[in-house]
């Protein structure tokens, strides 16, 4: 797909990944929604790449339903959707302090799992309205898992099943859309320099650094972007799961 005037919504977009995503698909003429809990962080963005922002709890019905629907008044509707939005917590199944919060576990499946799934049924259904592309594409939905769904740590119980959960629905959602034209797929980001790693000591840097094989250093988010880029503009990507991770898999602990 070609992004020049195209209508896209990135969730997380105010910043790491998702802001990262948000600029290259600006870059290269797409018009942005830039959906983040952060309103301060989504209006600096969205100035920035010229496109709108929107305040969006996407684990909540209502709040996705008005997100989509205010991207659409902005620039008519989508044909992208990003899901970079999420959360994570580090916690034993069972710890110091007993079991782990079942409060805490739920609130991550939320935002994570059913914030996917909530912003990509919502956009999805717009798609299939749209006048079908050369070709026979109406969109694309990109959605954020993790390595963690595959090779999770100790204390990623939460986490990682969030992350499987979207790693898992990729397939039978592609096969449902693929009748409207719509591509369904899902990047499974390693270790990446985003606001929450960046915040840790050099010295904490490097250690995780260690143990990815090459390149030996943390992900860019720009990398994820243009990993996202080519799956926009690669017709017959469609239905897949991409480890981003240079060849990264996760010890125990």
């Amino acid at each position: 797909m070609q992004l020049k005037d195209q209508a896209a919504i990135v969730t997380g977009g105010a910043s790491g990944l998702g802001a990262a995503t948000a600029r290259k698909l600006a870059a290269q003429g797409a018009k942005v929604a830039v959906c983040d809990l952060n309103a301060k962080l989504a209006e600096e963005l969205a100035k920035e790449i010229g496109g709108v922002a929107v305040t969006c709890d996407v684990a909540d019905a209502a709040s996705g339903e008005a997100a989509v629907i205010a991207a659409s008044k902005a620039h008519g509707p989508a044909r992208v959707l990003v899901n970079c939005a999420g959360i994570g917590v580090a916690k034993r199944v069972v710890g110091r302090e007993g079991p782990h919060g079942l409060a805490d576990f739920d609130r991550v499946i939320r935002v994570n799992l059913i914030g996917s799934f909530n912003m990509l049924r919502l956009a999805a259904a717009e798609m299939t309205k749209l006048e079908p592309l050369d070709g026979g594409e109406r969109g694309v939905i990109i959605s954020t898992a993790s390595v963690a769904a595959y090779d999770g740590q100790i204390g990623q119980a939460a986490y990682s099943a969030s992350k499987g959960g979207i790693v898992g629905m990729t397939l039978p959602i592609a096969r449902e859309l693929a009748q409207f034209g719509i591509r369904v797929l899902t990047i499974a980001p390693g270790l990446f320099l985003t606001p929450l790693l960046g915040a840790l000591p050099q010295a904490a840097q490097d250690s995780l650094a260690s143990a990815i094989p090459f390149p030996h250093r943390l992900g860019s988010p720009d990398e994820y972007a243009s990993l996202a880029l080519h799956m926009i503009d690669n017709p017959y990507l469609n239905g897949e799961v991409v480890r981003l991770d240079a060849s990264l898999r996760m010890a125990p602990k």
